[in-house]
């Protein structure tokens, strides 16, 4: 076999190439210990390498979130925090003004302790972050959580929604904690009310508080079927209760109905989860049977109330000055749990709709206005004196008083408080049952924002679980991009040197087989 000079200068030099270029990455490779820089160095090596890198930038982001989260935490905490400890001050003031020594002027004094504690709940209920959102408004972190009603009940403004953030794969918590969740859903134990019906008019000697649920289970089950009731007094020791039907339940009740005119006072009458605070106030030379017999009253649970609004956007400023229930079966059957939208299609014309509206939204009722007053699914809606226009749209949002933010109970507690009461024995026994519920409303919400604040512990606990498995994958995640990027350096010093070895070689050869020539012999 012939090989040219040519050729073999050509084979020569282009091997010299590669083992030059071999040395040079190696010596690149020895200065900097990575051995994949670019795909072509290891293809599939590269390819792990970019999904390695997804995951560690993945966790990088999970980490800045559950740092994220545990700032927001802490905020949440320290607000409900503050929150509880500001319901039992309110709680404490509250047991301290039922002692029976209080004047009005003692009682007046509670009142304004209540209103200041009343206005520091309000203030941390709309507490902010750093950035100024509000903790508690839900998805609506711009807009105010609480604000004051012109009838002086409150309203929660923000939504129900959660905030989430990823903390690891397939895993995501809330970041914040609603209003609603908080403060909205506390249990109302004051939603029944009692109405005298006879005598016409009340002559004192018979108080019949309007109720305390006392417990929710039989409430639920028995009571609102067979209201409303007729409580009679048939004596001044024997009662007697009918249901809606006339269908006699006494035997329902505590004692079946018996009473006591020894001790007339501070009596309780348990009736279907119910308890009625009773007291007879007997008068010098009275008669028990004579004067106590034939007191009635109604006991029924408190009809739904409305919070109405209108919407930024209304074409007028016409506002709903009213809103009651006109036809209970309608409103029952008909009338959106959630709350509703009425939205006008001309000036007489409007359709009623579940909130929100949405694209596949359709009415649930459709009506036209009398005179000022817009009937739909039940309730009445009685506008001011500038009538609605074509495009107007008013939130209608009922209130079943199943639940009771703390601000609205302390505003009963504070307005009982302010009522005069002093040798006003009746004043006195429905002031003191007025801030009987008012306790136990407000060691409802002081149960509810513990909840809350149990749910910020438990996240709390699976950002620690989480973050400890996320350091965990972080360290894997390290060494495998490492085995697989970085060099050995005993290796790579190993293969350079033999590289530059051989590239010298190569060229000692070149240089000796290059003399070998014909010409060289002449």
């Amino acid at each position: 076999m012939r090989i040219s000079t040519a050729q073999y200068y050509e084979t020569t030099a282009a091997n010299y190439q590669r083992g030059y270029n071999d040395t040079l990455k190696t010596s690149a490779e020895a200065s900097s210990l990575v051995k994949v820089n670019t795909a072509a160095d290891d293809p599939v090596g590269a390819a792990r390498l970019l999904q390695l890198g997804q995951q560690s930038a993945a966790l990088t982001q999970y980490t800045s979130n559950i740092s994220s989260l545990k700032s927001s935490y802490t905020q949440s905490e320290t607000a409900l925090t503050s929150i509880q400890s500001a319901m039992q001050s309110a709680r404490e003031t509250a047991l301290s003004a039922t002692n029976g020594t209080n004047t009005d002027a003692d009682r007046k004094a509670f009142a304004q302790q209540l209103g200041q504690i009343q206005q520091t709940i309000l203030g941390l209920m709309n507490s902010q972050d750093a950035n100024g959102n509000y903790l508690f408004a839900g998805s609506k972190t711009n807009t105010l959580p609480y604000t004051a009603n012109s009838d002086g009940t409150y309203s929660y403004n923000g939504d129900q929604s959660q905030l989430n953030l990823a903390i690891g794969d397939n895993n995501s918590v809330a970041s914040n904690v609603t209003g609603w969740d908080a403060f909205q859903q506390s249990i109302n134990t004051a939603r029944t009310q009692v109405t005298m019906t006879a005598p016409a008019v009340d002559d004192g000697r018979v108080t019949l508080s309007n109720g305390q649920i006392s417990n929710s289970a039989t409430y639920d089950a028995k009571f609102s079927g067979g209201q409303p009731y007729t409580v009679s007094f048939l004596s001044s020791t024997q009662i007697k209760i009918t249901d809606a039907s006339g269908t006699d339940v006494t035997t329902e009740a505590s004692q079946n109905g018996v009473i006591s005119n020894s001790n007339g006072a501070n009596q309780t009458v348990t009736f279907r989860g119910v308890d009625l605070g009773l007291n007879l106030n007997l008068k010098s030379g009275d008669v028990p049977d004579t004067v106590i017999a034939g007191h009635t009253f109604t006991l029924t649970a408190q009809p739904d109330t409305f919070n109405t609004s209108r919407s930024a956007g209304n074409p007028s400023t016409a506002v709903v000055t009213s809103a009651t229930t006109t036809n209970q079966a309608a409103y029952t059957s008909t009338f959106p749990a959630g709350g509703a939208i009425l939205k006008f299609t001309s000036a007489t014309a409007y359709d009623l709709y579940a909130a929100p509206i949405t694209a596949s939204s359709r009415p649930v009722s459709s009506g036209t206005m009398a005179g000022s007053t817009a009937t739909a699914a039940g309730v009445s809606l009685t506008f001011g004196a500038t009538p609605p226009a074509a495009g107007d749209q008013f939130v209608v949002q009922p209130n079943n008083h199943q639940t009771q933010n703390i601000l609205d109970t302390l505003n009963q507690m504070i307005g009982a408080l302010n009522t005069p009461a002093d040798g006003n024995a009746v004043a006195q026994q429905k002031l003191l049952a007025t801030l009987n519920a008012g306790v136990s409303n407000v060691t409802s919400a002081m149960d509810q924002a513990g909840s809350a604040l149990t749910t910020i512990g438990t996240r709390g606990q699976v950002l620690d679980d989480q973050s400890t498995t996320n350091q965990s994958l972080v360290l894997a995640n390290t060494t495998s991009q490492s085995a697989i990027r970085d060099s050995d350096p005993a290796e790579v010093m190993t293969r350079l040197t033999l590289q530059q070895t051989m590239l010298q070689a190569a060229q000692l050869a070149f240089s000796k087989i290059s003399q070998l020539g014909l010409f060289n012999k002449i």
